[in-house]
């Protein structure tokens, strides 16, 4: 799918969901890694991330498109268009609009490395991407001192 498709595929949507019309651009957007759009206060363009498309279809992408439509209209209509806001959230479920969408393997900003922390008088283990300042923080269960295990890459915390 290119621009020209995914303009087309926005302005479809806005008229059968929202029953307005779209009159702004609508891109996509490689630079997007932790996100499946954005909707800009400034432009009202709407952008996109391609790997959503490509990972998930077409139909978790039109679920991302019905929800950064949801804050086009809603701002436009001077409505609470943020995602804390009842209007919002009412109007994305009514639409049926995704709240989230999925994390792409291999992307984003981790760096997967992680320190391992374990408490001296417990044993409670910790796991952090960035590193403690163990002279500052004690552990949460017995308050008692931390000290670092290892440094290493870890899938997954257990």
């Amino acid at each position: 799918m290119n621009d020209e498709e995914l303009q087309k595929l926005v302005e479809h949507v806005s008229l059968e969901s929202f029953h307005r019309p779209f009159c702004h651009r609508a891109v996509f957007n490689s630079r997007l890694r932790t996100t499946g759009g954005r909707y800009l206060l400034s432009t009202h363009g709407l952008e996109f991330n391609v790997q959503q498309l490509q990972h998930f279809g077409i139909e978790a992408f039109i679920k991302i498109v019905k929800h950064e439509l949801c804050h086009y209209h809603l701002h436009l209509c001077g409505m609470g268009y943020r995602h804390r806001d009842a209007d919002f959230r009412t109007l994305l479920k009514r639409v049926g609009g995704s709240r989230f969408c999925g994390a792409i393997p291999n992307t984003g900003n981790s760096s997967g490395i992680r320190y391992q922390y374990q408490c001296v008088s417990c044993g409670t283990p910790f796991f952090r991407k960035r590193k403690l300042d163990t002279k500052r923080y004690v552990c949460g269960a017995c308050g008692g001192k931390i000290r670092l295990i290892s440094k290493k890459r870890i899938d997954h915390f257990s």
